[in-house]
């Protein structure tokens, strides 16, 4: 058991723990002392805890979160669930929106009954800080109004508003995680994040092809996003108890990400290819709260970001990184034609 909590939790169940985030959460929170349940259904690989796939407090579920009859006997026993399970960008639910919504949003009021049936203590969600659609604010803070422009954005504060309106929770803990968009490398890496997949056409093409390029985007290095969520796991929960916080650092252009991406790489040869974009999601995250009210500092940069997925690609951990399907998310839901 973890004798790192002070609130006394020692199993936690990470929905979509094969993800992205899970990837480097899951080893993480073992490390820490923690009994892990992962529940996924591993679309991209069952072979992401490799390096920890014997841990004697590891649980590996085969698991749909839309089938509520078998998850809530795996919540049993649980003190605390992060929900990371989602379909987890624009493009990917616009693929099949139906798909989309019973995963995104359907599905949650089961997992949520599944915790509070079986007692769970602290239900922390991972919303997204796209619900503030675009914004001409410097700052965009906790209490803005939310306008999200996507079903994507939508659900995701669907579920944020029902999470804090269930009218019977026996006391669980709830909190709202509105993480910016994530960078670096992890075991599960996805290259349809800006930084990451402006990174690898750095080093496979010698080119970045720039979309847009004056949007401004949030950005966080996966490594305090997986510090964030041990600080929730950890914080008193007066202090987090239904409150939403947003959870990011640097607030950058595309093209100015696109030229850090040059610059950290240390190549000034690499060219810079414009090419218009209809996507005009912009927003600069004002993460004040956070810090405030739990004292969480980030530690990691884009920099940092670039250089280890320079790191991974030349060691020769991202094989074929343009082509390879479990490293988009879209472009392995269209391999495996999920429903």
């Amino acid at each position: 058991m973890s004798s790192q909590n002070p609130n006394g939790f020692k199993t936690i169940l990470v929905t979509g723990g094969g993800g992205y985030v899970g990837s480097a959460l899951v080893p993480s929170l073992l490390k820490q002392g923690y009994h892990v349940k992962v529940v996924d259904v591993f679309w991209y690989g069952r072979d992401v805890f490799d390096d920890c796939n014997q841990h004697p407090q590891l649980e590996r579920m085969e698991l749909d979160i839309r089938d509520s009859t078998r998850l809530k006997p795996a919540l049993d026993g649980v003190d605390a669930v992060i929900h990371l399970a989602c379909i987890s960008n624009d493009p990917s639910f616009e693929l099949d929106p139906a798909l989309g919504k019973s995963i995104n949003y359907d599905a949650f009021a089961g997992l949520l009954q599944g915790a509070i049936d079986q007692g769970v203590k602290r239900f922390i969600y991972a919303s997204s800080s796209s619900i503030y659609g675009v914004k001409e604010t410097p700052d965009v803070r906790e209490d803005a109004e939310p306008l999200p422009l996507t079903d994507y954005s939508r659900f995701k504060l669907d579920c944020e508003r029902d999470l804090l309106a269930h009218p019977r929770v026996r006391g669980m803990e709830r909190v709202i995680l509105r993480p910016s968009t994530l960078c670096g490398y992890a075991p599960r890496l996805r290259l349809d994040l800006t930084v990451n997949i402006l990174t690898i056409h750095a080093l496979v093409n010698h080119k970045i092809r720039i979309f847009g390029g004056k949007q401004l985007r949030p950005n966080l290095h996966i490594l305090d996003m997986v510090r964030a969520y041990h600080a929730f796991l950890e914080a008193p929960g007066a202090k987090v108890d239904r409150e939403a916080f947003n959870v990011g650092f640097q607030n950058r252009s595309v093209e100015d990400i696109a030229t850090l991406v040059r610059a950290t790489l240390g190549d000034p040869t690499i060219e810079l290819e414009y090419t218009p974009s209809n996507d005009n999601r912009s927003y600069h995250v004002n993460s004040d709260k956070v810090r405030q009210v739990l004292g969480f500092e980030t530690r990691f940069t884009l920099e940092d970001a670039v250089r280890d997925i320079a790191a991974a690609y030349r060691a020769g951990k991202i094989p074929d990184p343009l082509n390879n399907t479990r490293l988009s998310n879209i472009k392995r839901m269209q391999e495996l034609r999920v429903k």
